[in-house]
């Protein structure tokens, strides 16, 4: 039996088809990623989706639902996250994807997501040696976090600290290069809004530290390209030193030539060094040296779930 799980995010929509194997594990036949990016105006008091951004996302769910019907999945499941979750008008959305697709739009709730990314990772073999281990999702609309004992969650938070989010809240001119008051002011609300989580902080010592989201995908991507390698076949141990060399680096370019870096998408290079901000101020505060990289996040917990 195939599933299909599309994630609907802030910054992009994904589609997942996978199977599970005779051995129970969770096999990927297809995966899909749409830089589509319907979270436009996040940060606003009253958040609301653009028609642009509807428009765009009910075509990206539509060319997936196509996919899927090649893929001949037998059980779909679309969730929603942050950009419909916040937004006055994502009801909107939601009814709309049903009337062009026939399919229900679940939108998560901040805990629900996480708890899904959790268990997308339980299904990743490269972390099936991981026991007692803290994850972090970056998105572009929040920042998931979870900690793990004993493979079961522990403790967990949603906050609105997504690289879409923080970007149209603190830097003003995104074609220009990221300086470091925009660095400093993203840093001190990162901070801030973590210590007042309730989330436990700082990670304990020797703890491994599991990174998700699109924006570690990058590096890694990044990382790979220097070594002339696909993301899937460079080194997951991403250290908080490099990212922040990287930071330096892309940041003081001007966007027209960010969106010339090699294993960096050019659909994210607006948002790609706020995000970057942000590991980095989480990291510091959480007192840790490296994320290990993983992409098996909401999508694959999602499809684990349908599978049951």
């Amino acid at each position: 039996m195939r599933a299909a799980a599309i994630d609907i995010g802030s910054n992009s929509i994904k589609l997942l088809v996978a199977e599970r194997g005779a051995d129970g594990e969770l096999n990927e036949v297809l995966s899909r990623v749409l830089e589509v990016r319907i979270g436009s105006g996040i940060a606003s008091n009253h958040p609301r989706l653009t028609r642009d951004g509807i428009e765009n996302g009910i075509a990206a769910v539509a060319e997936l639902v196509t996919e899927i019907g090649r893929m001949g999945a037998e059980r779909i499941g679309i969730v929603a996250t942050s950009a419909v979750r916040d937004a006055s008008n994502g009801w909107e959305f939601r009814e709309r994807v049903k009337a062009s697709s026939g399919l229900e739009v679940r939108i998560l709730s901040g805990i629900e997501e996480a708890n899904l990314i959790g268990r997308g990772l339980a299904t990743d073999a490269a972390l099936a040696d991981l026991r007692d281990f803290h994850v972090f999702d970056l998105g572009g609309g929040s920042l998931e976090c979870l900690s793990f004992r004993g493979r079961t969650v522990e403790s967990e938070a949603s906050l609105p600290l997504g690289c879409v989010r923080l970007s149209e809240k603190f830097v003003a001119d995104r074609a220009a290069p990221f300086g470091s008051p925009e660095a400093d002011a993203i840093t001190q609300h990162v901070r801030e809004v973590l210590r007042n989580s309730g989330f436990p902080f700082p990670v304990p010592l020797g703890s491994t530290v599991v990174g998700t989201g699109g924006t570690l995908t990058n590096v890694r991507a990044m990382e790979g390209a220097l070594k002339g390698l696909p993301m899937e076949q460079a080194d997951p141990l991403l250290l908080v030193s490099r990212l922040r060399r990287i930071l330096a680096e892309v940041g003081a370019l001007r966007l027209d030539d960010r969106r010339k870096v090699k294993g960096l998408s050019p659909e994210r290079a607006d948002v790609f060094p706020a995000a970057l901000a942000t590991l980095i101020a989480l990291a510091e505060l959480g007192g840790f040296q490296a994320f290990r990289h993983s992409v098996r996040n909401l999508r694959w917990g999602l499809a684990d779930e349908l599978l049951g």
